[in-house]
Parts: structure tokens; C-alpha cells; sequence
């Protein structure tokens, strides 16, 4: 057990604040939008970050009237959000560096996955070893960060990466509960891969090896 300093701790937290406001402002404009529905009308689609009294334009006054305190709350949190992180990649890198604060603590890059309990078990049955949950030790929060990472490398909007193409062959693979399980192998392979990069300072390279199989290849 190792203890993080009190400037890492602190700059951590604003993180972990923000993420709170986050979850607190979705939960609120997820209650709007379902009391509107249930009243027969719609809100406007559009980000969280947009939400605000003006979107209720279109409703009817006497429900206008009603969600007033509500869209307001909304707006008071958009204003307050501490930490506006652009980038999916720069939260997940702050979060990273900031709860594991010391790479060389670590041996090895892939002891990462045990680490965050992303790692799972095995369970001898005869000749057969069915793979087990998830150990979901570690530090949840920076967990959590891995696991929205995979997802957004594996989303319509990720880019082309040795990540992304290798959850590919995980997915051919199929099963039960195949797409799951993937997100997880990729979490824990982005886990491993940004210590590596963290020690060693090299650039990250989204198609390294594909690109070097290719030319093994060639």
C-alpha cells in the first residue's frame, strides 16, 4: 500500500468533484426530459452542457413553469463544473498519472492489469479453465477511466489503432457476453500501454504493430 501525496490528492479530487457534478447534472436531465415525455411533449435532443431553461422554449407555460427549478439547477452546474476536460484522452491521462503518481513502482507495465483488477480469474475444472469476473480491486475511479476509454476506442468515433483492430479477433472469437469481454481485454491492454509509454517517453504510435507485422511482411 502506498500512499499518494497531498498534491496529487488534491488535484484528484477536482477530478473526482467534476465527475460527481457530471453524474448529478445527467441525473437531473435525465428526470426533465422523463417528466416532460410523460406529459406528452419533448425536449429539444442535445448534449447535457446545452441543457438550460431556454430548451423548455417550445413546451407548454404550465410545464414550463414546473421545470424551471430544475433546468436552472442544470444551468447552475454547467456553470459551476470545475475541470472542463475537452479531450476523453487528457482526463483519462490526468486520472492515470495522478492515482498511480509513481510508474517505477511497478516492474513491469502489464502488472497494470492486476492493478486495477482488470485482470481475470481462472478456474480449474478437469481439462477445462473457464475464465472468471474481473477482480475489481485497485482503485475504482481510475478503473472506471480505463473501461470509458476502451469504450470510446471501440465506438464509431475511435480511431483506427492496434486496440482497436485486435478487439476485432476478441470479437470473431464470439460467445456469451463476447462484446463485454472485450471492452474489459482492451481496458486492461490500455492500462498496460499507458505505463509503458509513461516509462519509457516514447510517442504513441495508434498502428505500431500493425504497421510492423506489415512490414515483417513485406
Amino acid at each position: 500500500m502506498r500512499h499518494r501525496s497531498a498534491q496529487a490528492q488534491i488535484h484528484l479530487t477536482v477530478i473526482r468533484v467534476r465527475a460527481e457534478l457530471v453524474s448529478a447534472r445527467t441525473a437531473l436531465v435525465n428526470a426533465a426530459r422523463g417528466l416532460v415525455k410523460s406529459y406528452g411533449e419533448r425536449l429539444p435532443q442535445c448534449g447535457t452542457q446545452q441543457v438550460s431553461r431556454e430548451l423548455a422554449a417550445g413546451l407548454s407555460t404550465e410545464l414550463r413553469e414546473v421545470l424551471e427549478p430544475l433546468l436552472k439547477e442544470i444551468e447552475s452546474l454547467n456553470e459551476r463544473m470545475p475541470k472542463q476536460v475537452k479531450s476523453v484522452g487528457t482526463q483519462i491521462a490526468l486520472t492515470y498519472v495522478l492515482t498511480i503518481e509513481d510508474p517505477y513502482r511497478f516492474a513491469k507495465s502489464r502488472e497494470m492489469g492486476c492493478f486495477l483488477g482488470l485482470k481475470p480469474g481462472r478456474r480449474n475444472s478437469g481439462k477445462s479453465e473457464p475464465q472468471k469476473h474481473i477482480s475489481k480491486e485497485g482503485d475504482g475511479y481510475l478503473r472506471t477511466m480505463m473501461v470509458q476509454g476502451a469504450h470510446y476506442i471501440l465506438g464509431p468515433f475511435g480511431e483506427d489503432s492496434d486496440l482497436r483492430r485486435w478487439r476485432r479477433k476478441l470479437a470473431e472469437r464470439g460467445g456469451k457476453n463476447a462484446k463485454k469481454r472485450a471492452v474489459v481485454a482492451v481496458a486492461r491492454k490500455l492500462a498496460v500501454l499507458l505505463h509503458r509509454l509513461w516509462v519509457s517517453g516514447e510517442v504513441y504510435e495508434p498502428l505500431r504493430n500493425s504497421q510492423k507485422a506489415m512490414r515483417a511482411v513485406a
